[in-house]
């Protein structure tokens, strides 16, 4: 029985487990989840920049398209506009944004990284639906990046 006992003891202190990691194995871990993530965040960075141009540009055609629709339909026989600032678009009911009726604005906010220039306020003529001034807005955001969006003499937006 001794015999036995013996060799038991002597089986488990060969093929001992052994539990946990090594120092070389958690750096090696570390460095490689550091290196994704240096990959990783700039890659990132680039989409959402990206996609807030595009839903800042979308979100311009449609209040634009918005704002002519309300002044074909001579709702509130008005002229209805559309001013495009840094951070938002408004939708208003009047012939400038300055003597605007403010309790029918519609806001409509975007990125505030996204840069707009060119026309800042476009005003539809009631029942036609013309513009009154012509040209380009254009968005740029952080990354440089530009989206055009034209309306034309006949109201036609396009980006």
């Amino acid at each position: 029985m001794k015999n036995k006992k013996q060799k038991a003891f002597t089986l488990t202190t060969q093929y001992r487990l052994v539990c946990g990691f090594t120092l070389i194995e958690v750096l090696l871990v570390v460095v490689l989840v550091g290196m994704l993530a240096g990959v990783g965040i700039p890659i990132y960075q680039a989409l959402q920049s990206r996609n807030d141009l595009d839903i800042a540009s979308s979100a311009v055609a449609q209040n634009l398209r918005r704002a002519q629709i309300l002044a074909q339909a001579v709702d509130g026989d008005s002229a209805w506009g559309t001013r495009i600032q840094t951070g938002g678009v408004v939708v208003f009911k009047g012939s400038s944004f300055a003597s605007r009726d403010q309790d029918y604005d519609e806001t409509f906010e975007i990125s505030s990284s996204i840069v707009s220039s060119g026309l800042s306020e476009v005003v539809f003529s009631k029942l036609a639906g013309f513009p009154q001034t012509t040209g380009t807005v254009t968005l740029i955001s952080q990354a440089s990046e530009k989206k055009n969006i034209t309306i034309n003499s006949k109201g036609t937006v396009s980006y």
